[in-house]
């Protein structure tokens, strides 16, 4: 039997000196007995991958409202795409592959519905603001629960690169800062081919210095990012681009922002009215009638008081629960 205790031995002598091994891990909030098996990153993992907050990416937007096909991404495919290519970048430079499976797994558990739209409302609406970062954390630590604890009760480190992987605060480990990086390689690039796919944009109009440095094609750009990165990032304690991939892939994603993500021109106006509309009755609903929230985020109502929860609970549905939900209300 391969034992955790083997496991834990084999990453001492197989893993790169920078690579965070499992059993010298902060740990946990709450000291729990080991498992036999599976080494402690490869239990938050799989917790994870078991919450319902995991299995909820399925229904949430990652660009695209409502889109006409089979094809386009949503946030499970993207976290999925996350983790492939930081499981690649993470064999390739020696380090943890579990532990930066873990953080790609979870880091955007606290997505809101429709896609960055959703996150913009929620953010101007909510008197504490909103950040996905922040939100995946509280989903991790509190509000997935399992039996007999709040939270997940993660290590320290999938926390801390679930935290960071977005935001001006940097991973503590090598493992969270390729998980932060892959994230940007995999979105910035699946979303030019889903905008492509859908006519909001062609080849032809993303920036030419950028795609003469990184690639014609996806494959080609994700290949030059992670090829660039291992190279780049081999035997350090800190993992990242070469400037010139870094500034050509900021770039790129400077031109989604102007011409995709955030540009009203491009995307439905009516979809983007709805949304706004729908986020903002379903917030201002539940910070009104906390009673009517689910139980399990009521109980915590003299915790953390009913905007904070309404907060939560909008965060967490799928797109088309919050669009039956406005309906259901309306009624």
């Amino acid at each position: 039997m391969i034992t955790r205790e083997l496991q834990e031995k084999r990453e001492h002598e197989i893993l790169n000196r920078h690579g965070m091994k499992a059993d010298e891990s902060v740990g946990r909030a709450v000291e729990e007995e080991k498992c036999r098996i599976r080494t402690d990153f490869q239990r938050d993992r799989d917790r994870i991958i078991h919450s319902k907050s995991f299995r909820r990416l399925m229904h949430k937007t990652q660009v695209f409202i409502s889109p006409e096909g089979d094809h386009y991404r949503t946030r499970l495919t993207h976290t999925i795409e996350v983790s492939q290519i930081a499981r690649t970048i993470a064999r390739g430079l020696g380090v943890n592959e579990d532990l930066t499976e873990a953080i790609a797994m979870g880091h955007d558990l606290g997505h809101t519905p429709f896609g960055h739209s959703g996150e913009a409302i929620l953010n101007r609406i909510h008197p504490g603001g909103f950040k996905h970062n922040l939100q995946s954390l509280r989903v991790v630590d509190l509000l997935e629960s399992g039996s007999n604890r709040r939270g997940m009760n993660l290590t320290f480190e999938v926390r801390d690169g679930i935290r960071n992987h977005t935001g001006s605060t940097v991973p503590v480990t090598v493992e969270g800062q390729i998980v932060r990086i892959s994230d940007r390689i995999a979105y910035i690039n699946h979303d030019i081919d889903d905008a492509i796919r859908s006519g909001i944009i062609s080849a032809a109009d993303l920036p030419g210095e950028c795609i003469e440095i990184l690639g014609n094609s996806h494959k080609e750009r994700i290949d030059t990012l992670v090829n660039d990165m291992i190279a780049n990032s081999w035997d350090k304690s800190e993992a990242g681009l070469t400037e010139e991939k870094s500034q050509a892939i900021d770039e790129l994603r400077s031109f989604m922002f102007r011409n995709v993500y955030m540009n009203r021109d491009v995307k439905r106006v009516e979809d983007l009215n709805k949304v706004e509309v729908i986020i903002e009755f379903l917030y201002d609903y539940f910070c009104s009638n906390p009673n009517k929230l689910p139980e399990e985020y009521y109980r915590m109502i003299d915790e953390f008081g009913a905007a904070e929860l309404a907060k939560d609970y909008v965060a967490g549905m799928t797109d088309r629960f919050a669009m039956t939900t406005y309906e259901k209300l309306l009624r």
